[in-house]
């Protein structure tokens, strides 16, 4: 049955976030990883002013907001990288932020979410039960919620990824993007489906939280419990579901999808670090562990154009970073 992309993310909305979000986030480099004639680069999302592709999305969908939105202040739900967007974002805009993040959400996250100000409550590991806070929260106060992923808002401000791809690599042949709400693969398809069709957009999961996989095979969305997904070092996957919004944009633009273990997503750490010197926290590094340690399994091996790994983030503890940086590495390809 063909799918219909009308009421989805277009390319104009992903063009006017990429408008608001001049000056405020880098462009970001396509770093090489590995040597010069296997074109492999990694998107370093993890330059970003907060370490993070996030601010793209919070800081496109709270410039929207009215000056009487902005007074009230915003709140958001998210385990670290969205709640650093947010928390940035509203800084800069000068409005009142509150964060709802799990009790274990990585101190480090936690930590510069407070820096920017935001007044931060702490819950369980559930998704659910921090996004049924943030509600009832934004409701008591009138505060403008702005979702970690399932808002078009947000999928716009995300594919400007996707954008600054096909404009810096127009012979682009794949592209990898870690998948955990779906926001950010959500954004870089659509922008890059929109502008070359051929190009090849693979999501990546943990198998540990490999809930978009299941839900993208079976054509609806699958939801896995807080215990199963918490497993997972990705710290920035234990989502539990897609959202409805994430899941129809996967479910028109994205290729495939393809999980990877948690010794492979620690190897990529320090395979990041090692071949192309950057800190990449476990969640950014899915792209790079299918990159190398599932190049054959999902036919890169045979591509004839340059590969991305999209690098979400690198707000990685440092103690847990010197742990990925002696990880063993399985056998490529």
């Amino acid at each position: 049955m063909a799918l219909d992309a009308s009421g989805l993310v277009g390319l104009d909305e992903i063009r006017a976030a990429a408008d608001r979000l001049r000056g405020v986030v880098i462009r970001t480099p396509l770093v090489p990883f590995g040597p010069p004639e296997a074109r492999r680069f990694l998107k370093a999302e993890s330059l970003q002013p907060i370490g993070a592709f996030k601010l793209r999305g919070a800081y496109a969908t709270i410039a929207l907001l009215t000056p009487a939105e902005l007074a009230r202040g915003v709140i958001t739900y998210s385990s670290g990288n969205h709640a650093q967007g947010v928390a940035r974002a509203a800084r800069l805009l000068g409005a009142p932020a509150v964060v709802v993040m799990p009790s274990d959400a990585p101190p480090i996250k936690r930590d510069r979410v407070a820096a920017d100000g935001a007044q931060i409550v702490i819950v369980g590991t559930s998704s659910d039960e921090r996004q049924q806070v943030a509600e009832e929260m934004a409701a008591a106060r009138g505060l403008a919620i702005i979702p970690p992923y399932d808002d078009d808002r947000i999928i716009a401000g995300q594919g400007t990824v996707g954008l600054e791809l096909i404009e810096d690599l127009p012979d682009l042949a794949a592209v990898l993007v870690p998948v955990g709400g779906g926001g950010l693969a959500s954004g870089v398809a659509t922008a890059i489906k929109a502008l070359r069709p051929s190009v090849r957009v693979i999501g990546v999961e943990p198998e540990l939280a490999a809930d978009a996989r299941d839900s993208l095979t079976r054509g609806e969305i699958v939801r896995w419990p807080a215990d199963q997904v918490s497993r997972t070092i990705a710290d920035g996957t234990r989502t539990q579901a897609l959202g409805v919004r994430t899941f129809a944009h996967l479910r028109m633009y994205l290729d495939s999808i393809v999980t990877v273990s948690e010794a492979e997503i620690a190897a990529a750490v320090r395979l990041a670090a090692e071949r192309s010197r950057l800190v990449v926290e476990p969640s950014g590094a899915l792209g790079i562990a299918a990159m190398a340690f599932h190049a054959h399994a999902t036919g890169l091996d045979a591509s004839n154009g340059p590969i991305v790994a999209v690098v979400s983030g690198g707000n990685v503890d440092p103690e847990r970073f010197r742990e990925y940086l002696v990880a063993p590495i399985p056998p490529e390809g």
